[in-house]
Parts: C-alpha cells; sequence; structure tokens
C-alpha cells in the first residue's frame, strides 16, 4: 500500500481507503470481516457518513483492540432520529449525535469529524454562522476531533469553505464524468443523462479550481464516487458511452491534485480485495488515457489530463509533475510558497526542455507541452 500526505494534518494514509456502504450488509456482521480485510491489507483508512446506530455500534466493536490502526473519517450533523438517517443544522441535534457516535464508536476521539453534506452556499453559510463550525473547534480544542472536514458535491460551495480556512480535508465527488458538470446544487444532476447529450469539452473549471487549491493551501481531499456508483463500470450506464475498468478510476482519481485516499466502496471482502489490487496492477491497466481520448461523447483536447503518456522525455523531465505546479500558479497575483518549493525539488525544470516535441507526438488530449514548459520556466525561473 503507498500512503500519501492528507493535505496539511501530519496524517499518513493508505491511498486505497474504504467507504462504509457494506457494513449494514448480513445485519453488520459483514462490518467485522471488512476490518479484517483491511488491516490485512494495509487499509489504514475509512469513511463512516451513515448515522445508523446498529453499523456505529459494529464499527465499534471491530475496531476494538486495533483503533490506532485505523484513522477513523466519520460525520458530524449525520443523525439518526425515528428509525431513519437525517442531516441536521439544529446544534442541540449535531450535538447529541456526536455523543451517539463517540459512545457506539467506544472511542474518545475521531481522526477526521467531516461537516456533513453541504452542497449550497446558503447551507454553507448557515455552517459558518449557526455555531456548527464553532462547536467543530470546539471538538478540536478538546481533542475529540484532531481535524475538521467537510463533504460536498458543490465545488463552488467546497471551494469557498477550503478558501475560508476553516477545514483541513474535503470529502468530494471525483471521476472523469462528475469532473464535466458545472456547479449545482441538485447532486442528482451528476447522474442527469441529458447533461451528457452532445459532445462535452473539458474539466469544468470550477473544478479544476477547486483541486488545485486545496493542493495549494494544503486541504486533503479524500475521495467519495469514485466509480460513480458504479455507472461508470458499465458501458450501458456510463455517461461517457463506455465502459472504465476500476483500476483506470481510481488512478484518475489519485492524480488529480490534493488528492490523497480514494474511499472505495466495498459490499464484500472481495471488492475491497479488488480494489486494494490497484496496488499492484500495471501501468496499462491503471491507464486511463487511451479510454478517455476514444469516449464518444466527452473530449479533453488541450488539457492536460497528468496521465504522464509524455513520458519518457529525453531530458528526464516530469512533465506531469511540472505541468501540475504550473497550473497551480495560474491566476495567482504571487507565486505560492509551497509551490515553487515543491517545483524546486524536482530533478529537472520547465527550463531543461529543448523542445524536441516528442512528448507531443505522445500525448492522448493534443497538449502544447512545449508551450507549457516554457511558461514555467518564465513564472519559476529555470
Amino acid at each position: 500500500m503507498k500512503y500519501n500526505e492528507l493535505g496539511n494534518t501530519g496524517l499518513k494514509v493508505g491511498e486505497i481507503g474504504m467507504g462504509c456502504e457494506g457494513f449494514a450488509e448480513e445485519n453488520c456482521k459483514m462490518t467485522a470481516r471488512l476490518f479484517d480485510a483491511a488491516e490485512s491489507l494495509g487499509v489504514n483508512y475509512f469513511d463512516l457518513y451513515t448515522s445508523n446506530p446498529d453499523v456505529r455500534r459494529a464499527v465499534g466493536d471491530a475496531l476494538k483492540g486495533r483503533r490506532e490502526k485505523f484513522i477513523v473519517q466519520s460525520h458530524i450533523c449525520s443523525v439518526w432520529q425515528d428509525g431513519q438517517y437525517k442531516r441536521t443544522r439544529k446544534l442541540a441535534e449535531v450535538k447529541a449525535g456526536f455523543e451517539e457516535m463517540m459512545r457506539l464508536l467506544q472511542t474518545d476521539y475521531i481522526d477526521v469529524g467531516m461537516i456533513h453534506y453541504c452542497d449550497s452556499l446558503a447551507d454553507w453559510e448557515e455552517i459558518e454562522t449557526g455555531g456548527i463550525i464553532d462547536y467543530a473547534r470546539e471538538l478540536k480544542a478538546a481533542g475529540r476531533v484532531r481535524h475538521i472536514g467537510l463533504s460536498s458535491h458543490n465545488p463552488l460551495v467546497a471551494l469557498k469553505a477550503v478558501k475560508s480556512g476553516s477545514i483541513e480535508v474535503l470529502m468530494f465527488s471525483v471521476n472523469p464524468c462528475y469532473d464535466l458538470q458545472p456547479a449545482g446544487e441538485d447532486v442528482e444532476e451528476l447522474w442527469n443523462p441529458q447533461n451528457y447529450a452532445g459532445n462535452l469539452v473539458n474539466m469544468d473549471a470550477d473544478r479544476q479550481k477547486l483541486y488545485e487549491t486545496c493542493q495549494r493551501l494544503g486541504v486533503g481531499i479524500t475521495v467519495m464516487k469514485c466509480f460513480g456508483g458504479g455507472d461508470l463500470l458499465d458501458a450501458k450506464l456510463s455517461p461517457a458511452g463506455a465502459a472504465l475498468t476500476a483500476h483506470q478510476c481510481i488512478h484518475y482519481a489519485l492524480t488529480r491534485p490534493a488528492v490523497a485516499v480514494v474511499l472505495a466502496g466495498a459490499h464484500s471482502v472481495k471488492e475491497l480485495k479488488d480494489s486494494v489490487a490497484y496496488e499492484q496492477a500495471s501501468d496499462e491497466e491503471k491507464d486511463y488515457a487511451a479510454a478517455f481520448s476514444a469516449f464518444p461523447r466527452i473530449n479533453w483536447e488541450g488539457h492536460c489530463m497528468y496521465c504522464s503518456h509524455c513520458a519518457p522525455c529525453p531530458q528526464k523531465i516530469d512533465i506531469a509533475s511540472v505541468t501540475k505546479f504550473l497550473n497551480l500558479t495560474r491566476a495567482q497575483k504571487e507565486l505560492p510558497e509551497t509551490v515553487r518549493e515543491h517545483y524546486k525539488l524536482l530533478p529537472r525544470h520547465g527550463g531543461d526542455c529543448v523542445k524536441c516535441g516528442v512528448c507531443e507526438t505522445r500525448c492522448p488530449f493534443g497538449v502544447k507541452i512545449r508551450e507549457n514548459m516554457k511558461k514555467a520556466a518564465e513564472v519559476f525561473g529555470y
């Protein structure tokens, strides 16, 4: 298992994490099996968005004797009332729900306290002004929550939260179809077939800006809906008009800026193992570029996808990394120090480009790589 830094939190997280979708299977007996498998596979990060007390109790039991082996991302504002899930911003309900969660999980701290499901700007304003953020900060000050996060499907809302400085981790839906869709407050629109009619061109600018801002500010991204609820794995259901493999979906998500871990939904031990098999997959099995370039309804012309098809460079430039750092500087009034230092650590830089153009003959998306290398040299000075 490869482990990544989760933004600036200091947490080292396995790049394949575990969603909680399968925990309720077989009257929650699947929970212990999934945690046993996760431990043996090196999976150390999981998400718990559900407020179902039976699931939370099963997770608490599964964590006994090995709490420190797992990094827990659990949700604030997700509560259980009258036998069903409810998202709430009522502070009294939030507090009662948190105390119940801690009791059922049998732990005295949560690594990432994720403020649950915020897809509208009005909702984010309520979170900021209605006491939710203040309560999360109180929990952090008391050591009961180590880091504050937010889950969202809306890039504009997520971007505002990230820029506020109030959150350290963002849980966001990342896959190559959702990334084409403009910001919206109705998550169902991400699945709407009408929104994929015709020929869609390139990533939504707000989503690109969100990922790059998270990278620049050190906010780690944990990925949900990597497979689009499974639709991307089925040619008949995929909005792209063609199927991707699980390895391709995971690799796409992990190559986006700021992404540290993909939370793979698993309803069985086999499904979890299938996702973790990404760690042993070949470069050819992970490669999404050829599939993307052949999609009948989507065109990424001129947009760097960080797929590294341009490699190897005769000058040994890591073209994808240089391009990523260049993109992190765009629209900035000054060169961010963190970006400058990461660029400096690269063994070769944009200024080392001899403009041979071999990279451009390999790029499936027609990116003007030589122009990017020249621009990087101008921006960074070498």
